[in-house]
């Protein structure tokens, strides 16, 4: 985790990841962020794909050492932001 802001209503967060988001963390991502009640995305490049949806987050076509902004919504976004980043900060 390099960045974050916070509102009272959201949280922005940005990352750099350690490996392309292929099929098996953008699934790891979607699972986690279904668990939270808030709005969820991940920017990439001016590209923006819900959380929940492995087949969007695949199509950002985010690589190893890019950086990608998680954005969260709701009651729940700092929450959602710290677990989504610890999930795409970490290679199983």
């Amino acid at each position: 985790m390099s960045a974050s802001s916070e509102s009272p209503s959201g949280c922005r967060v940005s990352v750099v990841l350690p490996e392309d988001l292929h099929a098996r963390p953008a699934g790891r991502i979607a699972t986690a962020a279904a668990r939270f009640t808030g709005v969820v995305r991940i920017e990439h490049e001016g590209r923006s794909a819900s959380a929940t949806s492995v087949l969007a987050l695949m199509a950002l076509g985010a690589r190893a050492g890019s950086s990608v902004h998680l954005v969260a919504e709701g009651p729940d976004a700092t929450e959602a932001t710290e677990a989504l980043s610890e999930i795409l900060t970490t290679t199983p």
